[in-house]
Parts: C-alpha cells; sequence; structure tokens
C-alpha cells in the first residue's frame, strides 16, 4: 500500500457486536459509507464534513449474516494471530515557525482528513497527528464535537476548528492575510440544521470562502473567475466525488476485504475490534455498497462513475495547466487528491490510473506535496 495516505487512505466501517440484543453495525468508513451516518459530505450550505462512527444500522439479517460471513471468512487467519495490543498510532513533528502549534485528531483512512493532512504538508505545516479509536473515541473526549478531523491549534489561546473544508479555509486565510486566528474562525458559523432525512446536523457557513481583503484576494486569485473555480470544484469534492469511493471499493468480496484489510492495519483498533472490522465490516459494506449505488443513482458498473469523475477533473484542469491552481496546485487540487489517494493501492485506484487521463496530474500532485514549498 502507498504510503501517501492510503496507501490507500483507504477509510474505516467498523463492526461492533453488542449481546444480547440484535447485531449493529458502527460506523463509515467513507462519508455517508452506512446506511445513516454521521459522517456527511457539504452543501452549498455548508454541511458538516468529517466522519463518525455513529448510527450506521442495517437490517438484523442482513448484519446477521455479514458477522457469520464475517467470522467464517475470519476463523483461519485469527487464530494465526497473536492477541496483542495495536500501538498506538500518533507522529510528533517539530512546531511551524508561523507560531501555530497543530494537533489533527483523525482516522488516518478517512477521506476528509486526508484532504486536511494535503494541505498542510504542501504548505509545510508541521503537526501533531492523534490517531482516535473509532469506537471508544477517548482521545476526543474533550470535545463535544464527536467527529474527525478535528485540528487544535494552539497560539496564544486553544482553538478548536471541525469540518474539513472550514480547517482548510481557515487555516489558508490565516496563512495570507495574518488576521488574528480568532476572528477568521468566526467567520465560519456553526448553524444547526435538519437534513433531507429530518436528522440534526450541523453546517458551517461561508466553508469554501478565503476571508481575505481586496489585495490579498487580487494576489492569491489574479485570473480571473480563479475563486469561483475553485470553489465549484472544492464542493464538488465533497458533494460528489467522496460517494463514488464506498461503492468502488466494496465493489466486490475480494475489493471489501482488501479495503478493510487495510482500514484495520493502519487504524487505531484492538485485536477483537478489528477481527469484526475487518470480516464483519467487510461482508456487511459489500452489500451496503448496493444501496449506496442505488442512492447515488449511480451506474451497474460504478467504475463507469469513478472514470467520468476522473476524467472531468482532468477537462476541468484543461491541457495547458499544470494544476487547476496554475503552476502550483489551488484548494481544489489539494480537495481532490485528498480524496482520491485514499484508494492508493487498492483495485480500484488502479483501474482509475489505467483507464483515464487523471495519472500526470495526480503524480504532479504527489511530487508537490513532497516538496511542500507552497508560495503564499
Amino acid at each position: 500500500m502507498a504510503a501517501a495516505c492510503t496507501g490507500w487512505r483507504a477509510l474505516g466501517h467498523f463492526a461492533r457486536w453488542r449481546p444480547p440484543g440484535p447485531i449493529r453495525l458502527q460506523g463509515s468508513f467513507f462519508p455517508q459509507a452506512g446506511v445513516r451516518t454521521r459522517c456527511t459530505s457539504s452543501s452549498s450550505g455548508g454541511k458538516s464534513q468529517g466522519h463518525s462512527w455513529a448510527g450506521v444500522r442495517g437490517p438484523p439479517l442482513l448484519l446477521g449474516a455479514a458477522f457469520a460471513l464475517g467470522g467464517t471468512l475470519g476463523v483461519y487467519q485469527i487464530l494465526q494471530r497473536r492477541f496483542q495490543r495495536q500501538p498506538q498510532l500518533a507522529e510528533r513533528m517539530e512546531l511551524p515557525n508561523s507560531g501555530l502549534q497543530l494537533t489533527l485528531y483523525q482516522y488516518k483512512t478517512c477521506p476528509f482528513c486526508s484532504k486536511v493532512r494535503a494541505f498542510l504538508d504542501y504548505h509545510g505545516l508541521p503537526y501533531e497527528i492523534v490517531e482516535v479509536n473509532p469506537v471508544m473515541r477517548q482521545e476526543i473526549k474533550f470535545s463535544a464535537y464527536r467527529k474527525v478531523p478535528i485540528l487544535v491549534v494552539n497560539t496564544d489561546n486553544t482553538l478548536q476548528l471541525n469540518d474539513s473544508s472550514v480547517i482548510i479555509s481557515a487555516i489558508k486565510s490565516y496563512l495570507v492575510s495574518r488576521k488574528s486566528l480568532e476572528e477568521i474562525v468566526s467567520y465560519y458559523p456553526a448553524m444547526k440544521a435538519k437534513n433531507d432525512r429530518g436528522k440534526e446536523v450541523i453546517e458551517y457557513g461561508n466553508k469554501y470562502w478565503l476571508m481575505l481583503d481586496e489585495q490579498e484576494t487580487l494576489r492569491i486569485y489574479p485570473v480571473k473567475d480563479a475563486r469561483v473555480e475553485e470553489m465549484k470544484w472544492r464542493q464538488w469534492a465533497d458533494d460528489w466525488l467522496v460517494h463514488l469511493i464506498s461503492p468502488n471499493v466494496y465493489r466486490t468480496v475480494g475489493e471489501a476485504l482488501a479495503s478493510f484489510d487495510y482500514i484495520v492495519r493502519e487504524g487505531k483498533f484492538g485485536t477483537v475490534e478489528g477481527f469484526f472490522a475487518k470480516y464483519a465490516g467487510a461482508a456487511a459494506m459489500f452489500f451496503i455498497s448496493k444501496r449506496l449505488k442505488a442512492r447515488h443513482h449511480l451506474h451497474d458498473d460504478v467504475r463507469e462513475d469513478l472514470y467520468k469523475a476522473a476524467n472531468d477533473w482532468v477537462q476541468a484542469v484543461g491541457k495547458h495547466r499544470m494544476f487547476m491552481g496554475g503552476t502550483q496546485p489551488n484548494l481544489a487540487d489539494l480537495a481532490v487528491y485528498g480524496v482520491l489517494r485514499v484508494m492508493e493501492g487498492l483495485e480500484a485506484f488502479d483501474d482509475m490510473m489505467f483507464h483515464t487521463n487523471i495519472q500526470p496530474w495526480y503524480l504532479r500532485m504527489e511530487a508537490a506535496i513532497k516538496e511542500g514549498k507552497a508560495n503564499l
């Protein structure tokens, strides 16, 4: 698996057994990966974008079958494993010269978290990573907001930034304008709303806007309509591209098992949790992905939608630009790359690279982020 975030930074669906009641699947590997999930992508109004493990439910018979199938598939391999506790995943890096002290609370395999890491890495901002256990979530017990990513920023005061697009817009605005971060964050208000299924959610206003004055805006967006284009494709990544991931990586039983193998290996799971996440989760998500395909009106062969999305993006970038941002990536480039790289190492990613025209752009993005020298 490639290290670029997933090797695919695959994601995180997880199954948890709760006797003596009916079996319940908790969690969401990708945004909207479950039937009822709090990991929702944003709309123009600004729905909160993060990853939550709360409330993914399915019919008891379906989930019961998923556990039975998962258990059967896993018996042989689980007997070969030693029951050792997984080490906590965390990376400590030196603090940036900007004065920001950044701590990112994440699931490594969440595409929204991948977006934030791509942004921070490209801008050369060191940060500490705290990998969150997707079941207990003790690492974020300090927060009333129960999704990831969460970015905690220590300057003169400690600030908590929620929602991947708000995090990116706020930090970018701070780097360009040098307004106080407290002032910038106030421009992205959290508001309670109800989604199309009547569930209460948190939405954020202005999430795709950078809070810049006229001179700063002209410096960042010297080409007419560049700002509008960037915002349009950032939202496209959140509202459409992320919905293509789950149906493609869970397309077959083999692909589902391969996806969960990486999730368990890279995520913060205990041995028993990891066992159920891999085998029961993979089995359940194979079936649930079919419902997602219908919900989002995808083709019978979901690869067609993935290929079209990749080629639509390449066409939007155009033949005469290295990136949508021109000679260097903009926030839309970073968002699309962050979402797609969670598939690295999986069959869906290899198919996309072979059957579309996205590979040259993708390799340029990989090199740009590795170099990490954004011009502000």
